[in-house]
């Protein structure tokens, strides 16, 4: 097992440093810029992605994230597809063509945490993984990225004018295309990632054993994302009205409680969901423990085509 005592003791560190400064920006205690803290996300996923997949498998799943995402971003804005028609201001600084460098970052980082998560709810992707686990890590890890952007993107654009969204949309000014196009770019880096794990030239030591802890952490940091939009709520700011790009009035307040409610129902649910999931051991473990002495397949087994003796050869081999 290669999450190390002074590897998890870094990643606990970023953590609570991630959680403090989060908390205390929401409460108007600091006011830290985006990068920093956009950096001390970007660096756990990092570390916390080598340990299970070593510095090769991170390096294919940050060239191809910010590949997808960056070609993505800006055919969306020459041509609409696959997010809609929207351009970024100078608000996020510097950009790479027509999107800002620190969009790429932020993909990183939280389509990591979504694809940590998605491991923890269906199951680890690695060489000889059954095709369903194939695609439906990252399919599931796909809604749990959007989930973030369904809290995060009425503010960034209607009020705080990061982009805009130069024909409006339903939600708070953003339309539905909106995230559909996040779905589909997060599925796109996702899948192929996924597929380079299942390839014979990632073999199983590209993902290697880990411990519940280690899961912990990625479920905290991305849980933390959810619990920010509900203190934001909580501690509630001046009521204002804004004005999307298509004329239409939206109530700051109205906004920041709709993103609470989001967050509870979807975040936060997914972060209890994931430490429920961890309390109860893994998916292996329960299959193994619960199989007939006969040999036979549990119901889940039979439906992921995997069978007890299947978990023990990987036990075995481990």
């Amino acid at each position: 097992m290669r999450n190390t005592k002074p590897s998890m003791n870094i990643l606990w560190a970023l953590v609570v440093i991630n959680a403090v400064a989060t908390i205390a920006n929401t409460l108007g205690v600091l006011s830290i810029p985006v990068a920093p803290l956009l950096l001390v996300s970007v660096i756990f996923a990092l570390v916390h992605g080598v340990m299970r997949y070593r510095w090769t498998g991170m390096a294919t799943f940050i060239v191809i994230c910010l590949v997808v995402s960056n070609i993505l971003e800006n055919t969306s804005i020459l041509t609409g597809f696959p997010f809609g028609h929207y351009h970024y201001t100078g608000a996020l600084g510097p950009k790479l063509f027509l999107v800002p460098l620190l969009i790429g970052p932020a993909y990183f980082a939280t389509g990591y945490l979504a694809w940590a998560l998605s491991t923890v709810l269906i199951g680890e992707v690695r060489r000889g993984s059954s095709a369903l686990t194939t695609f439906a890590v990252p399919f599931i890890g796909s809604f749990l990225m959007v989930m973030w952007d369904l809290c995060f993107d009425p503010t960034a654009s209607t009020v705080n004018r990061i982009w805009i969204w130069e024909q409006g949309g339903g939600y708070f000014g953003v339309p539905l295309t909106n995230y559909l196009g996040w779905f589909l770019t997060v599925y796109v880096f996702l899948q192929l990632f996924a597929l380079f794990l299942r390839s014979s030239r990632a073999g199983d030591e590209q993902a290697q054993p880990v411990s519940r802890a280690y899961h912990a952490q990625a479920v905290v940091m991305y849980g933390m994302i959810g619990v920010t939009y509900v203190l934001a709520y909580l501690v509630g700011a001046d009521n204002t009205a804004v004005t999307d790009a298509a004329g239409v009035v939206w109530q700051t307040a109205s906004i920041s409680e709709a993103r609470a409610a989001v967050s509870i129902f979807t975040m936060i649910f997914v972060a209890v969901l994931s430490a429920v999931k961890l309390m109860q051991g893994s998916a292996e473990a329960l299959n193994i423990n619960y199989a007939g002495t006969d040999g036979s397949a549990t119901p889940l087994e039979s439906f992921i085509g995997e069978t007890p003796a299947a978990h023990v050869q990987h036990q075995t081999a481990r």
